[in-house]
């Protein structure tokens, strides 16, 4: 739950850039991630801020919590996933604890990257006002 963003306004210019692939970003509300696809977990970085997933309709889908948070060490990650699992879209993925996130300085805004983004004709993102269950991002 949140606001979200086209990824061209996140502030942190690789993803900023497409070069990751397409998707949209979310300034987030609320502490937790949730799947957003059903399909198997396929990365859950040690540090905690980011997940990557294959969907049952073969999209990349990787999850990035915040800009430059790799360098808080895991600190404000609860996972409730791990690799090799299967989700269903609406899953608890990970707690995370946004005003320490904040408190180090950093932007919570999180990332939901489709980076098998060239498998498909487009991604388009959603902005607005998103709450728990909404579709962040169409692919066609």
């Amino acid at each position: 739950a949140g606001t979200a963003i086209a990824m061209a306004d996140v502030k942190d210019p690789v993803f900023a850039s497409g070069a990751m692939g397409g998707g949209a970003a979310v300034v987030p509300s609320e502490g937790a991630v949730y799947a957003p696809v059903s399909g198997t977990i396929t990365v859950l970085a040690e540090t905690g801020h980011a997940i990557g997933l294959l969907s049952d309709g073969g999209a990349e889908v990787l999850i990035h919590i915040g800009i430059d948070t790799v360098n808080l060490k895991g600190g404000p990650f609860t996972p409730h996933t791990q690799v090799g699992a299967r989700v269903s879209k609406g899953d608890l993925l990970m707690d995370v604890d946004l005003d320490a996130i904040s408190a180090a300085g950093l932007d919570t805004t999180t990332m939901v990257v489709v980076t098998n983004t060239d498998d498909y004709g487009s991604v388009e993102g959603k902005t607005g006002q998103v709450n728990f269950g909404d579709d962040l991002v169409s692919l066609s």
